[in-house]
């Protein structure tokens, strides 16, 4: 096949030459030069009345006034010589000729098969994770944007002064069904026993607060402001201010945010003066709409707390991150209380966060029950403990302090919620 395409190249490319010889002797003396569009000149002009020859990137020599195959434009610029348009059509005739023929010769010829995922189902082999098809909304902007994509003013949502945008026309119906399945699901957080259970659950009419929900705190009624995020989007720290603000000027005594997700930097926001702001992640089935069954069985509204961290000084510029667990809120009584790391699944570390894109360096598993037997099981091989023991670990390996000054810890529960906070160090 390959000694076919050079048979053809040797019997058309003359005639290429050629027509780029007569293009060149057409366009020599013409006073305008011409800016090279492409390979290692480009950028640079030809001028058409130098002399001698110019050295190419590559180490080819060309001439200084005139033109290389590659060189060549599809349409002549205004104010060519007549000859050098008559030349320029020849040339691309040729040019074109020549790879029809090598096109003709390789559909005629040449093997093929389709490209396409066809995987190979190696029964010796286990697949511990991936390939991975992931739908998120980013939590990692840098520039707080409200529902519509303009830039927040910071200082007027903590202020108090920031306006909600305009609802959309379909908004009211998305909302709806939030609160109907709100209502009957309640907000789930790890134990059962924290559950917040609403015994009533009906509109308010307010610019961020939807709804006005009370629930049992041990045996005092509490009233809950309850803001519902966009449909599809991420809630902002500026949105949680102005939510706050206007529960607190309405009486209520908690928050309680629902929303597909929030950016990096609400995660440490969870008060507001008396008011305690309660961010509850929904699950993505709410977006089936009115397809989904409001059974109240599944974990709809999830409350995951923030993790607790300390980050300590390890020697030689050195630092590592240990976690405590996750504080969790508890209905009971109203307060919030650390638990212990039985609850999280995975814990993972970006020891250099930008602020865009969390890239996972460090990651380590937890929990209460025994991952490491259940791994066994799972590939039916035997694992090296010394290697799991680096894995199953509440205390991360030292790392150098960052360049960015950042880090952020994310976590995940066994519910599959995560929860991300950002550090200065």
């Amino acid at each position: 096949m390959r000694a076919e395409i050079d048979v053809i190249w040797d019997r058309l490319q003359p005639a290429v030459e050629d027509a780029r010889a007569a293009l060149n002797a057409a366009l020599a003396g013409h006073a305008q030069p011409f800016k090279v569009e492409s390979g290692g000149r480009a950028g640079a002009r030809i001028d058409f009345t130098a002399t001698g020859e110019v050295k190419l990137p590559s180490g080819e020599l060309a001439p200084a006034n005139g033109f290389m195959e590659w060189e060549i434009p599809r349409e002549s610029p205004s104010g060519w010589p007549a000859a050098a348009q008559e030349s320029l059509a020849a040339f691309w005739e040729a040019r074109i000729s020549r790879q029809r023929e090598i096109d003709a010769s390789i559909a005629a010829k040449a093997d093929f098969e389709y490209l396409y995922d066809k995987p190979f189902d190696d029964k010796s082999r286990v697949r511990v994770a991936g390939p991975f098809t992931v739908e998120s909304l980013s939590p990692h902007r840098t520039l707080a944007v409200d529902w519509d994509d303009e830039l927040i003013d910071t200082f007027e949502a903590a202020e108090g002064r920031r306006r909600a945008a305009e609802t959309p026309r379909d908004f009211s119906d998305f909302a709806h069904m939030i609160l109907e399945n709100l209502k009957a699901a309640g907000v789930q957080q790890a134990h059962k026993e924290d559950r917040i259970t609403f015994t009533s659950l009906h509109g308010w009419p307010g610019n961020w607060i939807a709804a006005e929900g009370t629930f049992m705190e041990g045996e005092v009624q509490r009233r809950a402001g309850v803001f519902i995020g966009p449909e599809f989007g991420t809630v902002s720290r500026p949105d949680l201010v102005a939510a706050a603000r206007e529960a607190g000027d309405a009486g209520f005594d908690v928050l309680i945010c629902c929303a597909f997700n929030y950016d990096a930097h609400s995660s440490e926001f969870d008060k507001l003066g008396r008011i305690r702001v309660l961010k509850a992640r929904m699950n993505p089935d709410l977006h089936m709409g009115g397809e989904l069954k409001s059974t109240g069985a599944g974990n709809l509204f999830v409350i995951f707390g923030e993790p607790d961290i300390r980050i300590t000084d390890a020697g030689d510029g050195m630092m590592q991150v240990q976690v405590f667990g996750v504080d969790v809120f508890k209905p009971q009584t109203g307060e919030v209380q650390s638990e212990g790391t039985d609850g999280i699944a995975l814990w993972m570390l970006d020891t250099d966060y930008n602020e865009e894109s969390f890239f996972v360096r460090h990651a380590y598993f937890l929990g209460a029950n025994d991952p490491y037997k259940a791994l066994k099981t799972t590939l039916k091989a035997e694992i090296d403990e010394e290697a799991w023991e680096s894995l199953y670990s509440d205390t991360s390996r030292p790392f150098e302090k960052p360049k960015s000054g950042r880090i952020a810890v994310k976590v995940i529960n066994h519910l599959g919620d995560e929860v991300m906070k950002v550090f200065a160090v």
